[in-house]
């Protein structure tokens, strides 16, 4: 299993049009081959920044089967307008 981990940071007063969009988007990086699971946390000391958490069965999973997918021009399209900076993603095991 491998761990994504991205801190994001949403531009400011855009969050509930985040989490909104966000929501439609969770059905489809779920929908990944090697997907496993995934968690969206606000931060509590700052309104607009939230960690996503998602587990992989493979790193490959992610990088190739998901980034590189017809499904991530939506997902894309979907969230990183709102994210300002653009998010450094990391993977964990």
């Amino acid at each position: 299993m491998v761990l994504e981990v991205a801190v994001l940071q949403i531009k400011p007063g855009r969050s509930r049009e985040f989490e909104l969009a966000f929501k439609e988007a969770s059905s489809i990086i779920a929908s990944i081959k090697g997907y496993l699971s995934h968690e969206l946390k606000k931060c509590l000391e700052e309104d607009d920044k939230y960690i996503l958490l998602v587990k992989w069965q493979t790193i490959e999973d992610h990088e190739i089967g998901f980034r590189k997918s017809e499904k991530y021009l939506r997902w894309k399209a979907l969230l990183h307008h709102f994210y300002d900076p653009f998010p450094i993603v990391q993977h964990y095991k």
